[in-house]
This record gives C-alpha cells, sequence and structure tokens, in this order.
C-alpha cells in the first residue's frame, strides 16, 4: 500500500451542526452524522468534523493546542472565473474573506476564505495543474 496518501482530513470545529450548515450550503453532502462528528464523502477521502472538546479528549491535548497549527486546504479550478465563483458561493455561505482572489507571482490566480471555524481554504486556478471532469488532477 502505497504511503504517501490522505484517506481522512478532520478538522476541529465548535459546533457539528453549524459545519455540516457551511459546507452543505456550498454543496457538500455528508455521509454520516453524528453528535460529535461528521463526514463528508471527498473522490475516495472524507472530510470530517470533530468538535474540538471530543479531538483534545480523544488526543491528551487541550482544546487550545487543538486550535493551533498553520495549514490551508485548496481546490484548483480550471479558470479564474470559477475561482471567482468558489470564492463567492463561500463568502455567500457564511465564510470569512481572507484573501481575494488576484493573480499570482507564480502565474497563477487564487484567493482564500475562513470556514466559520476559521479553517483556511484557497480556491485557486493553476496553469501548470491539468484537472479532469471531476476536478482530480492529472
Amino acid at each position: 500500500m502505497k504511503t504517501n496518501r490522505v484517506t481522512l482530513i478532520t478538522l476541529g470545529v465548535e459546533s457539528i451542526e453549524r459545519s455540516c450548515a457551511y459546507y452543505q450550503a456550498l454543496g457538500w453532502k455528508p455521509s454520516n452524522v453524528l453528535s460529535d462528528v461528521a463526514f463528508f464523502d471527498m473522490n475516495g477521502m472524507k472530510l470530517g468534523f470533530f468538535t474540538l472538546d471530543g479531538l483534545a479528549r480523544e488526543t491528551g491535548r487541550s482544546k487550545d493546542e487543538m486550535k493551533t497549527g498553520a495549514m490551508t486546504l485548496a481546490q484548483n479550478y480550471p479558470s479564474e472565473a470559477e475561482v471567482d465563483a468558489a470564492f463567492a458561493k463561500a463568502i455567500s455561505a457564511g465564510a470569512t474573506a481572507v484573501a481575494a482572489p488576484t493573480k499570482t507571482d507564480w502565474g497563477g490566480y487564487s484567493g482564500y476564505v475562513a470556514d466559520p471555524d476559521g479553517h483556511l481554504w484557497e480556491y485557486a486556478f493553476n496553469p501548470f495543474w491539468a484537472l479532469d471532469e471531476d476536478g482530480i488532477l492529472v
């Protein structure tokens, strides 16, 4: 089995209900929702949400420690217009604009939003990466 893969990304959140409502407003469909955890399918992977209290309890770290860590999640799109549309949809669903989409110094186009718990999402057009019809890098 390959080791360079990810099967599950879990984000710590204050409220499962709020996170599910936000991601559903973006068009995501939950596969399983419980009181302190929820999962969404992602083309052979899962995106999970776990309450910060539950995640802290499970890992043995404090709730404040669970809120640390610099990272972003990203979705690539085949055009600048589609980046703009995804960015606008995220804002209308309740995200906070962090950096409006703009041309980048590396030749692409991207912008950032924060979901209701502050997790950063980048919406990007990368002219050097081809996408198939499902939006998967080829």
